[in-house]
């Protein structure tokens, strides 16, 4: 393994941070549209809060692919083929997010308003929970030949696993939404996220406690890599306790960056059990390795002067946008009539 191989093993595992943890409130602010907002004042609050910033999250996702694309072809060609229907159903989710706050935004009549505010906590609450599922599922290992390709089953995709796993990245993105709005509100949208995730913390711990249970039943990840694996994990839990205890405290920063480096600390996970292998199969002979999956070193020199050129501009970019938005909302007056 070539240390260019390597540097964008962790680039590509760098891009996924960054859309949990920036997107991860998104879906978590998503979720909480019909389910949290009592009136149409609150849920154009609620909106409000990501208006300016959800479409430039999700350019993270995309970056995360292409760099998977052209530095691991292999990898994206086993991994988007055998998750093919699962991503499908993801890209179908976010569309239809998308277009949720556009068309609800141009709607005249409530019950289209409404129609549209449920297409986005739909699709806000599928595409985590696709994204737990996928991501869980794949580091048991799957059905693979020598040449790549998975011929999975629905157990492969849909297990114990990856439905605690799916529910566990939901539930931190739900959690993680509630303490981005409790940033950018006052009053009693602020006040009503943080009694939600005083009830909502205590359940993610068991959820995690699941979680490892069954990490150590189904995944070679103890056995493979126990100090590292064990330490991501206490890293896990201390991160979840931090903010819980700020939420409790009202230290709102401080419980936005602890559940955003919760969804980090999982990605973290995945990738250090990964290594040094970009797919797992159930036959080990036929895993893919880093060394075997990357692109020719020209391309991934080529890449690396590119990514680190254009990187310090992208990053200057998303800091300012989150500097000119970063006023806090009021939550609308119980005497203001809904729009």
């Amino acid at each position: 393994m070539t240390s260019l191989q390597l540097l964008w093993f962790l680039l590509i595992g760098v891009l996924f941070s960054g859309f949990f943890f920036l997107e991860g409130f998104d879906f978590g602010i998503g979720m909480a549209i019909r389910f949290f907002g009592r009136d149409q004042a609150e849920r154009d609050t609620i909106i409000q809060t990501i208006g300016p910033h959800w479409d430039g999250n999700e350019v993270w996702l995309i970056t995360a692919g292409g760099a998977m694309f052209a530095s691991f072809p292999m990898w994206y060609a086993s991994l988007f083929s055998g998750y093919y229907i699962v991503l499908f159903l993801i890209l179908v989710a976010l569309i239809f997010r998308g277009v949720s706050f556009e068309f609800r935004a141009n709607m005249e009549t409530a019950r289209w308003r409404h129609f549209w505010e449920w297409a986005g906590t739909i699709g806000s609450f599928c595409a985590a929970f696709l994204f737990g599922m996928m991501f869980t599922s794949l580091i048991q290992g799957v059905p693979m030949d020598a040449g790549g390709n998975v011929i999975g089953t629905f157990t492969t995709y849909v297990n114990w696993l990856s439905l605690v796993g799916g529910v566990a990245v939901t539930l931190m993105c739900l959690i993680h939404g509630l303490n981005f709005l409790q940033l950018k509100t006052l009053g009693t949208l602020r006040d009503r996220a943080q009694a939600w995730n005083k009830i909502l913390y205590p359940v993610l711990i068991v959820g995690e406690v699941l979680f490892v249970i069954l990490l150590m039943i189904f995944t070679d990840f103890f056995k493979q890599k126990p100090v590292s694996t064990w330490s991501i994990l206490g890293v896990l839990v201390v991160l979840t306790l931090i903010a819980w205890w700020s939420v409790v405290g009202q230290h709102n920063w401080t419980a936005f960056i602890a559940s955003g480096l919760s969804l980090i600390s999982i990605v973290i996970l995945i990738f250090n059990g990964l290594f040094p292998r970009v797919m797992i199969a159930t036959n080990s002979a036929h895993s893919i390795l880093i060394k075997n999956a990357s692109s020719s070193p020209y391309t991934l020199h080529l890449m690396t002067i590119l990514a680190f050129t254009l990187l310090p501009i992208v990053l200057i970019y998303f800091i300012w946008s989150y500097w000119v938005f970063y006023k806090r909302l009021k939550s609308p007056s119980k005497d203001v009539k809904p729009a």
